[in-house]
């Protein structure tokens, strides 16, 4: 009923017990999972993953707050993202929450690691899965420079763990994106989320947990692994007034409509 449309199921926190996640998950009727790769290194495992198991799947990038480790170049996203099973082209995107003392401008590697993910997600039409935290500005002027307008060629994707205002999403959902909600929606603090994710139309919502992080309400502050992702759900039916079994139908259709069929 359930899909969780970004996991990290590499992280340490997470590996040691993923057979108990994995029951865990089919008790919760969580049937799917896309594992997200946040750079080259770990791209193995993450594709081992995928692999393994008829009900996961993968998606290949770098995260875009990721420094000191390989840079990828379109022939290896190319390459990589032709892989059996994996069905992403991310996580990436833009982040200037952390500059460190450094200004915006000093960030112009994250921009142009932005472009080549957009690219090869161009080439080899598959959609992106956009990370943004303080950027929304330029995540929204690059991918318009790119092309990703929603038309023809357009890669598409999903705005992934939604913290931004309304008016982003909009534009994203203008540009042909999804937005994905993750347990940040069952927080306290986050009436404005809430209003949003109240309006984004049934047919452009998915859910997630961004395990291992960002666990919902009951269990805030422990470890999150996609069992939980019927609370994201949840907190969604309640916003939208209508059951969990909606929800969790219209975002698990969602997920094969973006991600090609994924799982039919």
């Amino acid at each position: 009923m359930f899909t969780d449309s970004h996991c990290h199921l590499t992280f340490p926190e997470l590996t040691a017990s993923l057979g108990e996640i994995r029951a865990s998950m089919a008790k919760a009727q969580v049937d799917r999972a896309l594992c997200i790769c946040t750079t080259l290194e770990e791209f193995p495992d993450v594709h081992q993953l995928a692999l393994q198991y008829g009900n996961f799947w993968a998606s290949v990038g770098v995260h875009p707050d990721n420094e000191g480790v390989t840079e990828p170049t379109l022939e290896d996203l190319l390459t990589l993202g032709s892989l059996p099973k994996v069905v992403a082209i991310g996580e990436t995107g833009l982040d200037y929450f952390r500059l460190g003392g450094r200004t915006v401008a000093d960030l112009e590697w994250q921009r142009e690691r932005f472009r080549t993910h957009i690219r090869a997600a161009r080439q080899l039409k598959k959609p992106l899965v956009i990370h943004t935290r303080s950027a929304s500005a330029d995540t929204l002027a690059i991918l318009r420079e790119e092309g990703e307008d929603g038309g023809a060629g357009s890669a598409g994707g999903v705005f992934h763990c939604f913290t931004e205002s309304a008016e982003v999403a909009k534009a994203a959902l203008e540009m042909g994106f999804y937005i994905s909600f993750s347990g940040i929606l069952t927080f306290k603090t986050a009436q404005d989320l809430r209003d949003v994710a109240a309006w984004v139309p049934m047919d452009r919502l998915l859910i997630e947990t961004d395990s291992p992080y960002l666990a919902p309400v009951p269990f805030r502050g422990k470890t999150n692994n996609p069992s939980y992702v019927p609370y994201v759900a949840k907190q969604l039916a309640a916003i939208r007034d209508c059951s969990i079994e909606v929800i969790g139908e219209a975002t698990s259709r969602n997920f094969t409509r973006l991600f090609d069929g994924v799982g039919v």
